[in-house]
Parts: C-alpha cells; sequence; structure tokens
C-alpha cells in the first residue's frame, strides 16, 4: 500500500508541474509531448509521465492522440468564445451562491487572496505574465466561489479557469495593447463580493472575462498563429 501511496504522490507531483509548465507557456500550442525527455526531466519511468499526461488529457490541457503521442492543445478564438460564455455563466452563479453563504471566514480568505495577487509581480523582463501571477489570480478567483458549496460547480471552474489561462500565457501583446487595468477591475470585484452585492460581483465577473475575449478578438489572434493587426 505504500508503494502505490508514493507512486500516487509521484505521479500527483509530475502533474503539477507538467501543468504549471503549460500554464506558463513552456510548451507553444501544438507542441509534441515527448515522453523520453520529459521522464529525464523529472528523472523517472515513461510509465509515470504517461499516467499524469492522461490525467491532463482528462482535464482538457493536454491531446492524447491514437498512435502519435501527447500535444499541447491548439485553441482558437471560437473555442475561447465558447469558453469564456460558460465561464460567465458557470461563475455568476457560483458567485451568487458564495455571496449569500459564505461566512467572515471566506470574506478573510478572499481579501489575503486578494492582497496576494496585488502583491505578486505579473510580469517578467519580457514582459510576459510569471507563472506566480498567474497562480494567484487564479487563486483569488477560485476563492470568489469557495464559498458556494457546490463540488462539482468548483471543479468545473478550475478546469475552465485552466483552459483560459493558456489563452492568457499565449495572447499577451493583446491583453496588454488594450491598456485594461486588471488591478481596478479586480479590486471592484472584491469589492462587491465584500459588499454582498451579488448583482453586482456577477455583473462585474463577466465584464471582466469577457473584456479579455475582447482584447483578443479585436487584434484577430489566433493562438499559436501570428497577431494581425
Amino acid at each position: 500500500m505504500a508503494k502505490r501511496t508514493d507512486a500516487e504522490t509521484l505521479s500527483k507531483h509530475i502533474r503539477d508541474e507538467l501543468r504549471i509548465n503549460m500554464l506558463s507557456g513552456q510548451w507553444a500550442p501544438g507542441d509534441r509531448l515527448q515522453l523520453n525527455q520529459i521522464s529525464e526531466q523529472f528523472n523517472t519511468s515513461s510509465t509515470v509521465v504517461r499516467e499524469a499526461l492522461t490525467r491532463l488529457a482528462g482535464e482538457r490541457l493536454v491531446v492524447l492522440r491514437p498512435n502519435r503521442g501527447f500535444f499541447v492543445p491548439t485553441l482558437s478564438l471560437d473555442e475561447l468564445r465558447d469558453i469564456t460564455e460558460l465561464r460567465c455563466v458557470n461563475e455568476q452563479f457560483g458567485v451568487t451562491l458564495a455571496i449569500e453563504r459564505g461566512d467572515l471566514a471566506w470574506e478573510g480568505e478572499l481579501m489575503a487572496a486578494h492582497h496576494t495577487m496585488e502583491r505578486t509581480p505579473s510580469r517578467d523582463e519580457d514582459n510576459r505574465l510569471t507563472a506566480e501571477w498567474a497562480a494567484a489570480h487564479q487563486a483569488f478567483h477560485a476563492q470568489l466561489l469557495a464559498a458556494c458549496g457546490i463540488p462539482a460547480l468548483v471543479d468545473l471552474t478550475n478546469t475552465l479557469s485552466d483552459l483560459a489561462q493558456l489563452y492568457n500565457c499565449w495572447a499577451t501583446s493583446a491583453t496588454n495593447w488594450t491598456g485594461r487595468d486588471l488591478s481596478a477591475e479586480h479590486q471592484a470585484i472584491l469589492d462587491a463580493a465584500l459588499a454582498r452585492d451579488a448583482e453586482a460581483a456577477s455583473s462585474l465577473l463577466a465584464d471582466h472575462y469577457r473584456g479579455t475575449l475582447e482584447a483578443i478578438a479585436t487584434l484577430g489572434v489566433e493562438v499559436g498563429l501570428p497577431a494581425s493587426v
């Protein structure tokens, strides 16, 4: 039993590391994920890596093509539109429930998550999103819904958030070009949640997500292809 537990822990560790690498843009859209190379990187067997990639394929962060292997997904504006609308519907419902059900501990954790996000550098020296800020950003949005009390909704939120993060990483130029004040957007969402104004919070949250979609669409960015201005 101990051996099985150790193997599961190792697999989860590698899966978490691969997710971070994926969401930080280590691989480009459509890249093939080489089992041998990843096995060497983590000093483990290809079997463990294959299991981790299979799990990520179930979360749609990896594409498994029969007889060809594992690949980074190639996404499109059409799919981003679908993801965005689903996020809006899902999270507007979730934040409404969280505001209704959340206690003072939830408020405190939400403020802490916001503080961490605000104090984490968002861009590196090449003006790319940092993995640390991306994680803090996702943690803030996850905490908004944490008190909703519906695990299935939270799971769907996490999956959609990861998929959207791929775009945030690969389409940095689009979000920069718009000159959006993301800090102000997050502050407004936080203020509405703490004021227990579910209508305002859900509306601001949807505007926040659609703003990113509009920024990318305005520049005509297809993920994995050059932007056409």
